[in-house]
């Protein structure tokens, strides 16, 4: 049976960090088995012009051909109209040059070039779908759903959401959380084909035991860490989902118990949206620490901390939601302070017994968790580890994207 040839195609660029973090590395490692593929791209031009030879020189090392093209962004709406036309035009001519068995589409504005490329040449249709993307677009209040014309492009996406699910030959969803709620769908079929895979990493690189104990006792004095001081940290942006006002509640019921206690943020947001947002809440500067990392840094950052937290706004598309983040810190052996209703987050904390997550936003949550800190800093760490590679580690996605490909075989002659 000869090798399988696949087309990805996804709407981020590989020279952004999802792509580099949460395309590559899998395509990588399906690529060591055998499957050949071609990789479609809308690259943003700033990102591309930095780093894509870089990109370029990693894809072909492990024979993947890189087709990017370039993102448009304005105007709305038609700039999108104008990359689904390239996307398919370019999808097009490689399959002139050499036909590929499998489609592979990354989330919903790849699924419509992949749904009409299955119905023109019969290729196999994989919808990794990412998320409810129509529906987090409304949940986050990018697409005003009672104004034109958002109300009728989230109408048509919700529509076509179901045909992807009831066309695709397999399915693959973040969360077995959103595979429970797509099964209650009335879709006219008894069981969809849907694989979870969570965003999975390369949890190598959040190895306790590789950190450098000279830099990380460097970074801890220039950050003013005290060996007395019991540190909470949070990792990565805090728009739109990440709930700062919460955390900073919670940090500051703590606080009052713990005068020792400092929250870390290592994030590339302005530190003045951290500091003026505390002041609000009387919690003084000096418990305050905002810091960017470089991401070969990150490891090291987190290695300061004895607690992480992150709060996700628990709307109904993030159901659908795995966050990378949960993933590196349990991999760090930290143990987690998180709330329910994202994903799969309260199973896996459950299941793994690595931290705490809270019903909801009340002083009375807040109350629980700050008397629940002698108990998180006394769960050992080697078993948050372990939890973190049975659920996220990057080999195991790969095996089951593996399983996916290999459920398509019989297509290939």
């Amino acid at each position: 049976m000869a090798d399988q040839k696949a087309l990805y195609i996804s709407y981020d660029g590989m020279t952004d960090p999802l792509g580099r973090s949460q395309v590559i590395p899998y395509l990588i490692g399906l690529s060591a088995t055998g499957i050949r593929f071609s990789l479609m791209s809308f690259e943003k031009p700033e990102r591309y012009d930095k780093g894509s030879k870089a990109i370029a020189d990693l894809l072909q090392a492990h024979n993947i051909r890189w087709l990017p093209q370039h993102y448009t962004k304005r105007p709305p709406i038609l700039s999108t109209l104008w990359d689904i036309w390239q996307m398919r035009r370019v999808a097009v001519l490689e399959y002139e040059r050499e036909p590929y068995d499998i489609v592979h589409c990354r989330s919903y504005i790849s699924a419509l070039v992949g749904l009409w490329l299955k119905k023109k040449y019969g290729v196999k249709m994989i919808f990794d779908m990412r998320g409810f993307w129509a529906d987090e677009r409304i949940d986050g209040g990018i697409w005003p759903r009672d104004k034109q014309p958002y109300k009728t492009i989230y109408e048509f996406f919700k529509k076509k959401e179901k045909e992807y699910l009831l066309t695709a030959d397999q399915v693959i969803s973040l969360t077995d959380n959103a595979r429970q709620e797509m099964q209650g769908w009335k879709l006219r079929t008894a069981l969809l084909p849907i694989t979870v895979i969570p965003c999975c990493t390369d949890l190598s690189k959040f190895d306790p035991k590789k950190i450098d104990e000279s830099r990380r006792q460097a970074l801890k004095a220039e950050l003013g860490i005290d060996d007395q001081d019991i540190v909470m940290s949070y990792l990565g942006s805090l728009g739109t989902w990440y709930m700062l006002d919460e955390m900073l509640d919670l940090f500051a019921a703590a606080l009052t118990a713990r005068p020792h206690l400092k929250f870390l943020f290592i994030t590339a947001d302005a530190p003045s949206l951290v500091y003026e947002k505390a002041q609000k809440k009387d919690i003084p500067a000096d418990r305050i620490i905002v810091r960017e990392s470089p991401y070969d840094q990150v490891a090291t950052f987190l290695s300061l901390s004895q607690i992480a937290i992150f709060f996700i706004k628990p709307a109904y598309s993030k159901k659908a939601s795995s966050p990378t983040k949960q993933g590196e810190l349990m991999a760090m052996g930290i143990p987690l302070i998180c709330n329910k209703g994202v994903g799969d987050v309260d199973h896996i904390i459950e299941d793994t017994q690595a931290g705490i997550a809270l019903d909801g936003f009340t002083a009375s949550d807040y109350s629980y968790a700050a008397s629940q800190i002698d108990r998180l800093l006394a769960i050992d760490h080697e078993h948050i580890q372990q939890g973190g590679y049975r659920y996220y580690a990057l080999a195991e996605g790969v095996k089951r994207y593996k399983a996916v490909y290999d459920k398509l075989k019989d297509t290939v002659v």
